[in-house]
């Protein structure tokens, strides 16, 4: 969980406008589904584009009652109103990927260093070989420690890595 803080973002990656790759219009053409288990609902997204890294399933409880899950993509350089609120981080302007104010940013791509990923023979004996290389992962913003730990996620997404930043959000329907 993020800790409160009175810090205020503006996260802008770049100088240029953000393109819509995804609206949250499509989101059920994603196959996204909301799962009641054990008396608690789960959303499951499937299919989330990653860019060059291909996709990601991912699964996880909402934090508000009546809610939605929203996946919005930008194209690099990309700009995002995200404020620590009530140790969540709150989307304070909307924004022209679709994300409103009130969205809770839940997860975000992030890029990292890390041995190569895979069960195979290329992926083993690069790991023994101590190869690593830029690896893409949903960052789970409810388990940073720090306003600041979201703010890096965020502008890990940088042109020499990728071309597109994917956010999923958590949106408040009551």
């Amino acid at each position: 969980m993020l800790l409160p803080t009175t810090l205020s973002a503006i996260v802008a990656v770049g100088l240029l406008t953000p393109r819509i790759l995804t609206t949250p219009a499509l989101v059920a053409g994603r196959r996204m589904s909301t799962l009641v288990m054990d008396g608690g609902r789960m959303f499951t997204l499937t299919d989330i584009p990653l860019g060059k890294a291909g996709t990601a399933n991912i699964r996880f409880k909402p934090t508000v009652a009546q809610s939605e899950a929203v996946v919005v993509r930008y194209n690099i350089p990309f700009g995002l109103n995200v404020e620590s609120q009530g140790g969540r981080a709150i989307c304070t302007k909307d924004g022209q990927g679709g994300e409103k104010v009130g969205d809770i940013l839940r997860f975000t791509t992030q890029w990292t260093m890390g041995l190569p990923r895979g069960d195979g023979l290329v992926s083993t004996v690069a790991s023994f070989g101590g190869a690593i290389g830029w690896q893409v992962n949903l960052f789970d913003v409810s388990k940073a420690k720090t306003f600041d730990e979201v703010v890096e996620a965020l502008v890990s997404n940088r042109p020499e890595r990728t071309d597109q930043v994917t956010l999923i959000f958590e949106r408040p329907t009551a």
